[in-house]
């Protein structure tokens, strides 16, 4: 499963949550909203944009990257389509900051060199979700993110952890039932196999039938789909015998062969 799929659905639907990352406050950050926006001639998608209310002054645009596997274009490809996308709207922005997020250190390009002036200075900062400390020592908000990244077998232990502390504290950033929300897309991302009341027993919660929940379960069979494509491939079926077995259209087959095999 590629987590940074969780994070975008996270993202989407509470903005605020990434800024906990930077330590900034409710006040500094109101009214962002996070966005894909594509950059044409040549066309590039930024799938991490959060974008300033139009009556932010000055209006500053963070682009975030979530990286969950090993990608040597990484910096290439971030840099080159945000700088992009900052000529093309130079207009609409006063200034603008770059934010990766990586699972572990060891996922960063190995050859920084090129864009060392960029990766050392103040516009751009790295984040390590593996090197946040302990969960339960950290704020809420970090807490939530470092549950994507919670192996299986202790994914469950933790939630409960998370969902027992905030019945007693406020986060500052998400009410109680959002905060519980995005436990509830973390665990069904991760535990795709799960029927809600599986997941129900195991994070120890009455889900009702909501949009989150359903969007994330949809979110994340397909995520699983894509793997099998890869190993379907590999076993020299056609796009058209895999897309029968999966249960994607011979399109969706297709865009998800080079994403299953780059991962």
């Amino acid at each position: 499963m590629r987590r940074d799929a969780i994070f975008y659905q996270i993202f989407q639907r509470f903005p605020n949550l990434f800024f906990t990352l930077l330590d900034q406050s409710p006040e500094q950050v109101q009214g962002y909203r996070f966005e894909s926006v594509e950059v044409k001639e040549p066309t590039f998608r930024i799938d991490g944009v959060f974008l300033p209310p139009e009556t932010a002054s000055p209006k500053v645009v963070f682009f975030a990257e979530v990286q969950f596997q090993k990608d040597e274009s990484l910096y290439d490809r971030f840099f080159s389509e945000s700088l992009l996308y900052l000529y093309r709207n130079r207009t609409l922005y006063d200034d603008w900051y770059g934010v990766l997020i990586f699972h572990s250190r060891n996922l960063e390009p190995k050859n920084a060199t090129i864009h060392r002036s960029l990766l050392s200075g103040p516009q751009v900062q790295r984040i390590y979700l593996d090197e946040l400390g302990e969960p339960n020592q950290q704020p809420i908000g970090i807490n939530l993110m470092q549950l994507t990244i919670a192996p299986e077998e202790r994914m469950a232990e933790q939630a409960r952890q998370l969902i027992e502390r905030v019945q007693q504290e406020e986060s500052g950033i998400l009410s109680k039932n959002e905060i519980i929300e995005v436990v509830t897309t973390i665990a069904v991302y991760k535990f795709v196999y799960l029927s809600r009341e599986e997941v129900e027993t195991m994070l120890g919660l009455s889900l009702q039938e909501t949009r989150v929940y359903q969007d994330a379960k949809a979110e994340g069979e397909r995520e699983t789909k894509v793997k099998m494509v890869a190993k379907l491939l590999t076993k020299g079926l056609s796009v058209e015998e895999i897309a029968e077995i999966v249960e994607l259209t011979i399109e969706e087959v297709k865009q998800a062969a080079p994403q299953s095999l780059e991962e």
